[in-house]
C-alpha cells in the first residue's frame, strides 16, 4: 500500500500519491470504472480534478454514490470572475454527483493579469469563500504551472490564507536554478503555515516535440518501469510534498506500483543516469 500523510491543515490523511483525474478526461466510463478499481487496489483515497478535465467530472460521478466516504475530493475552477466560478462549480457538483466537495482550487493562477481579476473585487475567489461559507466546498487551494508559477503561489499566499498549492516537480525541472530557489521558498512559506504541497508533472520526461502523441498526457512520459520508480521515488523522497498521478490510466499503475515500493530517493547520480538515458528535457524552459 502508499504512505499517507497530514494534508495540510484538512486533517485527512491523504495517500502521498494523489489520483490526477485529467487522466479520465478522454476515456470511456468503463475505462474509468476499471481505474477506480486499481485505484482501490492501491488505497488511494484522493481524487484531483477539474472542471476542464474534458469529461473526467462525468466519469468520476458515477463512483460517488458508492465511494464519496473513500476519497478527499478535489477539483477546480479556471473562471476567474465571482459569476463565472461560481456557476462553474455548481456545474463541478452535478456533474460530480454530490453535494459538496472537500477542495475547490483556483486553476492555472499563473498570469498577473488574471491573477488580480481572480483575486479582487467580483473575482473567483469571492465565490470560493462564498461557496465555503455555504458549505459547498471545505477547503480552497490554488494551482499553476510554468517556472514563475512558485513565484506566483507565494503572492497568492500573502493575499489569501489557502488551505493547499499545486505547481511542477521534477529532477531535471529543479535543474533550474531559478525554480528551485523559488520551489524551496515555497515549501518553506506552506511548512510554515501548514498548507498542502501537490507535486505534478512527474514522469515528464520531454516536450512531445514532433512526436506522435502516443499517450494523453500533455508532455511525453517516462514508460519504463525502472525510469517511473526512479521519477516517482525522487519525488517522494521530498517528505513535504504530494505526487499527482500521471494524466494516462494506462501509465497510472506504473507510478501506483512505484510509489507502494517507495523506500528511499535515488541519489543525484542516479537521476543524471535516468536524463541521459532516457533522453530527458525540462518542460518549460
Amino acid at each position: 500500500m502508499i504512505a499517507k500523510m497530514v494534508f495540510g491543515r484538512t486533517g485527512h490523511e491523504s495517500t502521498r500519491t494523489l489520483f490526477g483525474a485529467a487522466a479520465l478526461g478522454g476515456v470511456t466510463q468503463a475505462e474509468a470504472d476499471r481505474t477506480l478499481d486499481v485505484l482501490l487496489e492501491y488505497g488511494v483515497n484522493h481524487i484531483d480534478t477539474a472542471a476542464s478535465y474534458g469529461e473526467a467530472e462525468l466519469r468520476i460521478g458515477p463512483w460517488m454514490p458508492a465511494h464519496r466516504k473513500d476519497f478527499f475530493l478535489a477539483t477546480k475552477t479556471g473562471k476567474r470572475t465571482y459569476q463565472e466560478a461560481r456557476d462553474e462549480l455548481h456545474r463541478s457538483l452535478e456533474r460530480l454527483r454530490v453535494d459538496s466537495v472537500d477542495l475547490l482550487q483556483l486553476h492555472a493562477l499563473v498570469d498577473p493579469a488574471e491573477w488580480e481579476v481572480a483575486m479582487g473585487p467580483g473575482g473567483a475567489l469571492e465565490a470560493c469563500i462564498e461557496a465555503r461559507a455555504q458549505g459547498l466546498v471545505r477547503f480552497i487551494g490554488v494551482t499553476g504551472h510554468g517556472l514563475t508559477v512558485a513565484q506566483m503561489h507565494m503572492r497568492s499566499l500573502e493575499r489569501f490564507d489557502f488551505d493547499s498549492v499545486l505547481l511542477p516537480y521534477n529532477y531535471p525541472m529543479i535543474q533550474n536554478p531559478q525554480y528551485a530557489a523559488d520551489f524551496d521558498a515555497l515549501v518553506a512559506m506552506c511548512q510554515e503555515r501548514n498548507v498542502a504541497v501537490q507535486t505534478i508533472k512527474s514522469l515528464c520526461r520531454r516536450p512531445w516535440g514532433d512526436r506522435p502523441r502516443a499517450r494523453a498526457t500533455w508532455y511525453e512520459p517516462l514508460e519504463e518501469q525502472e525510469a517511473v520508480d526512479k521519477a516517482v521515488h525522487w519525488v517522494l523522497g521530498r517528505p513535504e510534498v504530494f505526487l499527482n498521478t500521471v494524466g494516462d490510466i494506462f501509465v497510472l499503475p506504473k507510478v501506483l506500483d512505484a510509489a507502494s515500493r517507495f523506500a528511499q530517493r535515488p541519489t543525484d547520480a542516479e537521476m543524471e543516469a535516468l536524463v541521459a538515458a532516457q533522453e530527458m528535457a525540462p518542460l518549460f524552459v
